[in-house]
Parts: C-alpha cells; sequence; structure tokens
C-alpha cells in the first residue's frame, strides 16, 4: 500500500509541481541524480559504479532512512545473503547459496563468510557479533570469493562494516530517542548518540554510545511432563517448569560505546586508534515448539545469556614515497555466559532409551542403576563459559592508482584462540557419577581450540588499453589449526571411548581430570583470481571474472574421526556495473557459476557431538540483479534480486577414504567403514543444497515533498525469501531410519513489509514506522536438542507424535516512534 501511494504520487506529481514557479521546477529537475557511493572493497578508495564486484552498499542515509538498527535488519535487504540464528550473538550467515547447513557449534567448520569492522575481521565461530547499527558510514556486503584480498572465511563473501571517522574540520554531534511496540509482546527502547569534537587542527575524537531494550514476545508457557523411567520404583516421575514459566521471556539489553581519535600527523601521515566495546544480556530462547503454540514453548531451567565483547584497533595510512603504505592492527577479546535448558536431551533419551533408570541420587555401580529409592530428574541444563580472542596485523602497499600499471601487495597474520567450557548438568546428581571435581556435572567440555591463518597476498591491474584492464592477483596462505582438552563423562562406566575413560594423559588439564585428546591439522595453498574488466563509457562497464576462496580445515573432538580439510570455491562471473537517464538510474548485476570443492558438512552424530566431514562436490549457478532509480525530484525506487540454482554435482555417501576425500559412490549394499552396508546415498547428485531459497529480493520507494520548512516522507519496503531446506541429507542410510531432513522438512517462504513516515525540520527528524506489517511468521531455522533420530522420533511420546522440532522465528509486527538530532 505505501509502496503503490508512493507511485501513484510519483506519477501524479507534474500536477503537484505546476502550482511552482517554472524556474524552481526546472532547477529541481537538474537535480535529480542518483548520490556517487565510494567503497574500499579493494583496499583502495573507488567508485561503487568502477569497482568489477557484484557488491551492494548501504549507506548512512540509508541506514537511517531503513530503520536499519542489527544484523539481522540489514541482512534482509541484502539479497546474496541467507542467515539462520538461534538468538542475538549466534547467527550463521551465508552467501551466494555455499551452506551446508552447519550448527554453529564450537568445535564445528570456521565461517564461509567474513565479517569485518573497517579494517578488522570480528568473524567468531559461533556466530557473528550482533553490532548495535548507529553511526557506521556504510555497509559493503561483497558477493563471491574474496580470497585474495581477504583470505579465511572469505570464500563465499564478505560484509564490512565502515565506520565513520573523527573530522578535524568541525564539531558535530546527532542521535536519537526510540520507543516502539513488538506484537505478541512488550515495549522496547533505544538510545543512542555521538559527538565528534575536534581536538586541533590534525587531530579528532569521536565518541559513541547506545542502549537499548528489545521487548520479548515468545512465552515460556507452564507445562509438565512425565518421564518413563525417572524412578525405578514407580516407573516414572513428573516435573514442570512453574519457576521458570514467564510471558515475553526473551527480551534483550544492549549497551555499548566506541571510541576513535585521529592524528594527522602531516598531510600524508594518519593514526587512528580506535576502542569498541559491548554488552548484551539475552534472557530466554529465540525459538518455539508449534506443538505448545505460537510464540511459545515450555522449557523447564533458566535460560540466560551474557555476551560481553571489546575490540581494540589501531590503523596507520601514509605515504612512501608516492605509494599508500596501511597498517592495521586489532584485537578482539568476547566472552559468552550461558545457563540453557536441555530438558528435552534428558527426556527423550529417557523415553527412547530408558536413561532415566541410570542417573541418580544414589547410584548403585553393582547394578548400574539407581539404588532404591535413589533417583533424580534426569533432565539436563547446560551451564557455559565460552572466551574467544582473535588478533591480527595486515601490512599492505598500493602504488597510485593514476598509474596505467598499479598493484596492492601485503603481508596478513591471525591468531583465533577459544577457550571452551561447557558443564551439562544434572541436579542431586550421585558424586560417583560427576566428572571428577565438577559438582552434578554429567558431561564435561573443557577444551582449547586454536586457529592460525597467515598469507602474502597481492593484486596488479593494467590498462591494455583507456578502457580496457586487466587484474590479476594471488594469496599464498597457512594454516594451523588444533583443538585439545576433554570432554565426556566421568569414569562411572558410562562410556569407554570418551572423557575419563578415554584419558591420553592423567595430568590436570585447566580444571578437567585429564587430557582426553589433542590434535592438530596443518595446510597450505595458493588462491588465484583474474580479472578483465571493459569500460564502455563514463557510465557503463562490464567486467568477468575467476576467483577463488577457501575455508580452513580442523579437528573433530570425537577421537575416533580424521580431521576435515579445507574446502575450496572457484568462481567464474560475468557482470556489469550501468547508469543511465543522466546517472538517475543505476543497473547492476552478476552471472556466475561456482564450483565447491570437498566441502565441510557439519551432522549431530552420537551423545550430540558436532562431526564434520568433507562431504562432496557441489555447483551453484546464480544471477544477481541491484537497480536505484532516482524517477523524480521527489521519488526514488531501489530493488535487489537474487535467483540460485544450488546443488550436489555427486552422490553424498557420507564418509571419506583414507585420504580424506569423499566417498561419492556408494550404490545399495556398500559397505561403509564401520563393515555395514547401506541402503545408497544419503544425498544423490542434484539435491539440492539447504539454507537458501531459489529467490530472494527486496522492493523500496521513498516519495519525499516539502510542507513549509519541513521535509516529508513516505517508505515502504518489501522483503521476500522463497521457501528453503534444511538439511542435505534426503534419504536414509539404513533400514527405518528417520533421516533429519523428513524430521525438519523445509523452511516456508516469506513476505514481509516495513512501512514508515515522517519529517525533518531543521536538524530534528521524526520518524513513525511499522516493520513486519503484516506480523508474517518468519521462519528462520529449525532444530532439535539431540540427534533427529531421537528428539524427531515419532509415536514414542503421545505429547510428540512427530519428535520435537523447534523454529527459530524471526521478529513480529513491530511499531515504533523516533526522535532524532544532527547538528
Amino acid at each position: 500500500m505505501p509502496l503503490a501511494a508512493a507511485i501513484i504520487a510519483a506519477l501524479c506529481s507534474p500536477l503537484a509541481m505546476a502550482q511552482e514557479a517554472p524556474a524552481q521546477q526546472e532547477q529541481k529537475d537538474r537535480a535529480v541524480t542518483l548520490d556517487a557511493v565510494t567503497v574500499t572493497a579493494q583496499k583502495r578508495e573507488e567508485n561503487l559504479q568502477k569497482v568489477p564486484i557484484s557488491m551492494q552498499v548501504l549507506g548512512t542515509q540509508q541506514l537511517q532512512e531503513l530503520q536499519v538498527r542489527d544484523a539481522e535488519d540489514y541482512l534482509r535487504l541484502m539479497p546474496s545473503v541467507s542467515l539462520e540464528t538461534a538468538g542475538p550473538g549466534f547467527g550463521q550467515v551465508y552467501m551466494r547459496g555455499v551452506a551446508s547447513g552447519g550448527d554453529g557449534n564450537h568445535s564445528g567448520s570456521l565461517p564461509s563468510v567474513g565479517i569485518y569492522l573497517d579494517e578488522q575481521p570480528i568473524t567468531t565461530i559461533q556466530g557473528a557479533l550482533d553490532l548495535h547499527v548507529f553511526d557506521l558510514a556504510r555497509v559493503e556486503t561483497l558477493s563471491g570469493p574474496q580470497g585474495t584480498l581477504y583470505g579465511a572465511s572469505s570464500q563465499s563473501g564478505t560484509i564490512r562494516l565502515i565506520t565513520n571517522k573523527p573530522d578535524p574540520s568541525g564539531f558535530a554531534t546527532g542521535g536519537g530517542i526510540e520507543l516502539n511496540s513488538v506484537s505478541h509482546g512488550g515495549l522496547g527502547y533505544v538510545t543512542e548518540a555521538f559527538v565528534n569534537v575536534p581536538l586541533s587542527e590534525r587531530s579528532a575524537l569521536r565518541v559513541v554510545g547506545w542502549n537499548k531494550k528489545d521487548a520479548g514476545y515468545i512465552d515460556n508457557v507452564f507445562g509438565s511432563r512425565t518421564y518413563p523411567y525417572w524412578d525405578a520404583d514407580t516407573g516414572h516421575g513428573t516435573d514442570d517448569n512453574r519457576e521458570v514459566a514467564e510471558d515475553d521471556y526473551n527480551w534483550v539489553e544492549t549497551t555499548g560505546a566506541r571510541a576513535a581519535l585521529r592524528f594527522d600527523l602531516d598531510d600524508s601521515w594518519t593514526i587512528t586508534p580506535q576502542f569498541m566495546a559491548q554488552k548484551q544480556i539475552v534472557n530466554g530462547a529465540f525459538a518455539t515448539d508449534p506443538q505448545v503454540g505460537d510464540y511459545a514453548l515450555t522449557h523447564f531451567y533458566k535460560e540466560y545469556s551474557e555476551d560481553k565483547w571489546w575490540q581494540g584497533a589501531l590503523t596507520v595510512t601514509g605515504k612512501v614515497g608516492n605509494f599508500d603504505l596501511t597498517y592495521a592492527f586489532s584485537h578482539l577479546k568476547r566472552d559468552d555466559f550461558i545457563d540453557q535448558d536441555y530438558n528435552d536431551y534428558g527426556f527423550w533419551y529417557d523415553a527412547v532409551a530408558g536413561y532415566g533408570a541410570y542417573f541418580c541420587s544414589q547410584f548403585d555401580p553393582d547394578a548400574f542403576m539407581c539404588a532404591p529409592g535413589g533417583s533424580t530428574n534426569p533432565s539436563q541444563f547446560i551451564h557455559g563459559v565460552d572466551g574467544y580472542s582473535k588478533t591480527s596485523h595486515e601490512l599492505r602497499l598500493a602504488s597510485p592508482q593514476d598509474q596505467q600499471f598499479r598493484f596492492v601487495a601485503g603481508v596478513f597474520w591471525q591468531d583465533q584462540k577459544h577457550d571452551i567450557e561447557q558443564r551439562y548438568m544434572i541436579n542431586d546428581l550421585d558424586p560417583q557419577q560427576w566428572v571428577t571435581g565438577w559438582p552434578d556435572t554429567i558431561w564435561l567440555t573443557q577444551q582449547d581450540r586454536r586457529d592460525r591463518d597467515s598469507a602474502v597476498f597481492g593484486e596488479v591491474s593494467y590498462d591494455i588499453t583507456d578502457k580496457l584492464t586487466l587484474t590479476a592477483g594471488g594469496r599464498y596462505f597457512w594454516v594451523d589449526n588444533s583443538l585439545k582438552g576433554f570432554f565426556g563423562y566421568g569414569d562411572w562406566g558410562w562410556s569407554s571411548s570418551t572423557g575419563e575413560a578415554g584419558c591420553i594423559s592423567q595430568d590436570d588439564y585447566e580444571g578437567a581430570p585429564c587430557l582426553s585428546f589433542d590434535k592438530r591439522v596443518k595446510e597450505n595453498d595458493f588462491l588465484g583470481k583474474i580479472n578483465l574488466n571493459y569500460q564502455i563509457d563514463d557510465n557503463k562497464m562490464v567486467y568477468a571474472i575467476w576467483s577463488q576462496g577457501y575455508r580452513p580445515g580442523g579437528i573433530n573432538r570425537r577421537g575416533t574421526l580424521p580431521p576435515y580439510l579445507s574446502d575450496y570455491l572457484d568462481n567464474f562471473e560475468f557482470g556489469w556495473k550501468t547508469t543511465w537517464l543522466d546517472n538517475r538510474l543505476s543497473f547492476n548485476g552478476a552471472v556466475f557459476e561456482e564450483r565447491w570443492k570437498d566441502f565441510q558438512f557439519s551432522i549431530i552424530g552420537p551423545n550430540g557431538l558436532t562431526e564434520i566431514r568433507n562431504a562432496n562436490q557441489a555447483r551453484i549457478r546464480g544471477l544477481e540483479l541491484d537497480v536505484n532509480w532516482a524517477v523524480n525530484y521527489n521519488f526514488r525506487l531501489g530493488a535487489g534480486l537474487s535467483l540460485y540454482d544450488a546443488e550436489l554435482t555427486k552422490d553424498y555417501c557420507g564418509w571419506t577414504d583414507a585420504n580424506g576425500k569423499p566417498v561419492t559412490s556408494c550404490p545399495n549394499g556398500t559397505l561403509n567403514p564401520d563393515g555395514d552396508a547401506v541402503l545408497g546415498p544419503q544425498a544423490p547428485a542434484g539435491t539440492r543444497l539447504p539454507v537458501t531459497s531459489k529467490g530472494k529480493g527486496f522492493l523500496t520507494g521513498r516519495y519525499t515533498w516539502d510542507v513549509g520548512a519541513a521535509e516529508w516522507y513516505v517508505q515502504g519496503v518489501v522483503a521476500h525469501e522463497g521457501k528453503r531446506s534444511t538439511d542435505l541429507r534426503v534419504a536414509p542410510q539404513f533400514p527405518g531410519e528417520v533421516t533429519a531432513y523428513a524430521v525438519k522438512g523445509d523452511l516456508p517462504a516469506w513476505t514481509t513489509m516495513d512501512v514508515s513516515a515522517g519529517f525533518r525540520w531543521e536538524n530534528y527528524t521524526v520518524d513513525f514506522y511499522i516493520k513486519n506489517v503484516t506480523d508474517e511468521r518468519v521462519v528462520q531455522g529449525r532444530f532439535t536438542q539431540c540427534p533427529e533420530s531421537i528428539c524427531g522420533a515419532s509415536g514414542v511420546v503421545a505429547e510428540y507424535p512427530n519428535g520435537q522440532v523447534y523454529e527459530t522465528i524471526g521478529l513480529p509486527r513491530l511499531m515504533g516512534i523516533r526522535f532524532g538530532w544532527n547538528f
């Protein structure tokens, strides 16, 4: 409706403008043009329309106009990007259909999309930082492999968040206050502000701060459940959640700040130190159990997380002769504290396998079950403490941009550490069943993961003619990844392969009883890129590109499994960047084919342990389009569209050979490494890759008009994403097996509409907005708390005839009013 109204208003604008003087009308017609957008995607400042890469950019003004507050907001407007999330700070980002369905586990694969804050990488294993979006210069999305300039974890693309820098030229301040209300929930608010203070002619300080509360909209509904084997004497036991039941319990509070200094030593050298910190408290879960109700579930233990991180960065830029030298350093420290309900694990394993008879307040080791009267509630909860740190250095040199031959070359080094402590706990547990030294802990994960990579890289460009340019690039890299520590049960006879029964060293390991595994994998290789672009005229360019990206390999924490190796992506692309109608219309696009080699695939194996294998080969073909149109002085349209055909090109059998290469031939009767005969491939060639839809797009329209000294506007945004599959595996491996895909099914398509209206008067703005006007139920993922063969079992429990599968749900309808200022 708002888009239609804006279009009608635009088409009728000649009538409205007829009241204006002809001279005013002529002046406005001449002013109709699209703003030039400067980006740094290729480690240089360039006009977006001159960069031969498929990319989208949201600038400061667009971020404000579209009410973008967090990653979920801007990713929804990026057609090449897909998102799976378990809640704030735990989102998995994918681009161009390069997704196998990873679960974001701490011992899982590194991300396939690199995320940068200015010059510094901020990608972490378990999810992208949920940075509050305020006072950003722009968000750049670079589609396709960016391996030569950005390296590891920029396999399928890169997202760059560019902050506004301190400015010595003058004082400035701005900010906003917002109040909002979410459907099915309560009230929230946002307060944010910045100040830019010149300290001298050559130095300035910029300070930014924010505080917001997102209201909850999911209810933890009162309920009870009866365990078939909880009590050996009575045959069952019942538990309820009366102590934690709560309406709208998934609220979020976020507080953060950023401070940056700028020192211009002279006309050539600049030093910019920056520090940013954020604390995010999340209560509840961002999931719903359809069998309980819409926006509802029944959980039995406290659910709470505290995500605290800070980043210190230093950027030095200067001239060495005519060459530009840049040094970028950063250190990121992130700490997560988590309390999570894990009741389903205990309940379903009790229902399917009678686990409740073995976890006890008084354990009888001779009978290997609970002593008479010694039963306890076998349900579990998780207490986790995760510490991340990431340190990176990059030094690069760039030749003058106006030369016929030019280059960018540099060195890069990065060290990521992840200290993992997760306690799976049962209240009132017999000390015999504890992991030694850890009360009420039935399972302990105490591990250290370290991912190191270094590289030398460069790109050279040569203007063959004044219109034809050839660019070639390469990156030689080294990776060294390790995982060691303790995981598993105490030594009470439950397991002989994990925990204390499987120790390889009896020495204490960071409080854990011993070291149960210590593994390491090293690799090195080369990535390449060739780009040929032709400038038809000042407003039109076409390009062809071959580029490569990679994701490092790593260690499986199940000791019997081999390490998984790096996977690679080859991209073959043809694209165009064009402007038309005297720079009133831009039309950019790309068609491509990507070949994904030996890609990493995560599954949840026995005991809920993530297992990663180099799975198979895949092919992604796609089309990406981006349009911006200044229809007239008052009305602007924007649109983006992506279409993808992503599928396996060989069968997925589910295991690798002795060299770590995926086995792709396994007809019915083939023996797997365990000696068991399989029914055939778990995913035959032609199976669609999960997570990414065949199509995603958006349409925006904004109409402005003047009333006295104020500028008014009305705006609409429509976004759509098609149906997506949840899992790669579509066929059973053994008779009677139920596949994860059969349990979780497809994610339905969704379409949302946002509307807003408001005005600007001098230095003040007032905005009214409604996001997700139709209250669309956006399903972002489906999951179970234990292997689908257990938690997805059908016919075991009457209350859950089809198993217990959760859905992560996007934001319902959100209405808000915002007052802002800018001086």
